[in-house]
């Protein structure tokens, strides 16, 4: 394996991930917040944590290395100057404007050993573990009764979006909310300081400094030659052209963008919660897209310009003439019953991790989706997730794949 990343599917044999175990920054969650972070609930992190490590248990027991995003961000901040910029960069980003306040929180967090820092940095910082000794400015002083210096980065579980393996590369993405974007800061300093990443070997297709809202939810490899991408309430066209145009080139191997409109809702947050690869011709899915869909397909041309080709289709239809199949099978979430699709969707029953073909790990409680799975031979591993549903993700939102084996 002398390359860092080797994503040319969405099924091949997983080899190594990403994950992140739930942490603090669950337990900084209260009511008055949520929305501001992005949750509907508040999960019992002790149970959650239990949940996440049945995950990368069951990982692991099928041959699957595990690593864990905050102990790659602290590996990669080793030297004390990148240690040091990281922080003033994650400050910048966490819009904390006062110089004294500034200059206290990183006096603060540089006092820690880079590991304990990391986690304190997901957790959030509270205003009464800070003292501010010289006020320089009305700021400083006014108390606006919000109980965070940083804010908690609850959503960090959900490794998938904020960077994306695709063939041999990376895309860092510009996540579409505040809540979300330092998330990314992470991904790029881990891509460019671990030791494991020859960056010569491994292309950047989109960086976060790129001003238009892009995420791995929304990202599918498909196969070496075609990456589906949701059109979605938080990826936005003009980052898919700018990805695609990165991506479609004589180096990577993918020759086509396929773009499918979804609706913009938070039941539908990204294509993964309405359509995962499970199997060569086989895929689960949400009833309220399979019908035809705005469909866009980029290429380019022998002078590297970007093609593109608008279309109304059905879900079926596309994948067949993409993929070259002369038939799919499109296994319905809830079955296709208004009610258990509903009950299902909404705690991630299309969102499958495949780790071979035929074989994905989905969420214990979406039962009838899971009973379908099974009767369309799909090998189903299943794991409990009671608190971590209540994030809104699924097992492939949980997982950032690095390395499949080539179908």
């Amino acid at each position: 394996m002398s390359q860092s990343i080797n994503i040319t599917s969405e099924i091949g044999k997983l080899k190594k991930v990403m994950l992140h175990r739930p942490g603090r920054e669950i337990e900084n969650l209260v009511p008055e917040y949520l929305d501001r972070l992005l949750f509907d609930d508040i999960p019992y992190l002790k149970d959650a944590q239990k949940e996440h490590d049945g995950f990368a248990n069951i990982l692991r027991e099928n041959g699957v290395e595990v690593y864990y995003l905050e102990e790659l961000l602290a590996d990669s901040l080793k030297n004390q100057k990148v240690k040091e910029e990281f922080l003033l960069k994650f400050l910048k980003e966490s819009n904390v404007n006062s110089n004294q306040i500034k200059e206290s929180l990183q006096e603060y967090l540089l006092s820690m050993d880079t590991k304990d820092m990391v986690d304190i940095l997901i957790a959030g910082v509270r205003k009464d573990k800070i003292r501010i000794a010289k006020p320089s400015s009305l700021l400083e002083l006014v108390d606006n009764k919000y109980p965070f210096y940083l804010d908690p980065m609850p959503n960090a579980y959900f490794t998938r979006d904020p960077s994306t393996s695709i063939g041999r590369g990376l895309s860092i993405n510009h996540m579409h909310t505040l809540a979300r974007g330092r998330e990314s800061l992470f991904s790029k300093y881990i891509y460019e300081n671990h030791d494991s990443i020859e960056k010569e070997e491994t292309p950047l297709w989109y960086d976060e400094d790129i001003p238009y809202s892009l995420e791995g939810g929304d990202q599918l490899v498909l196969s070496k030659k075609v990456l589906a991408i949701g059109c979605s309430e938080r990826t936005s066209p003009k980052a898919i052209e700018i990805l695609a145009d990165n991506l479609l080139n004589d180096k990577s191997g993918f020759e086509t963008v396929l773009v499918l409109e979804i609706p913009s809702c938070r039941a539908f947050m990204h294509l993964d919660t309405v359509f995962t690869m499970v199997d060569y011709d086989k895929f689960t899915i949400h009833p309220e897209i399979e019908g035809p869909l705005n469909i866009y397909e980029i290429t380019k041309d022998k002078d590297r310009k970007l093609l593109f080709k608008s279309h109304k289709e059905d879900l079926n239809i596309v994948l067949k003439r993409v993929l070259k199949l002369p038939a799919v099978d499109l296994i319905r979430c809830g079955g296709g019953d208004i009610i258990a699709a509903a009950r299902e969707q909404w705690n991630d029953g299309s969102n499958t991790l495949a780790i071979a073909p035929g074989t994905v790990i989905t969420y214990e409680r979406n039962y009838v989706t899971n009973e379908l799975l099974d009767k369309n031979n799909i090998k189903v591993l299943t794991m409990k997730s009671s608190e971590l549903s209540r994030g809104r993700g699924g097992p492939r939102c949980m997982s950032m794949p690095i390395w499949r084996e080539n179908l």
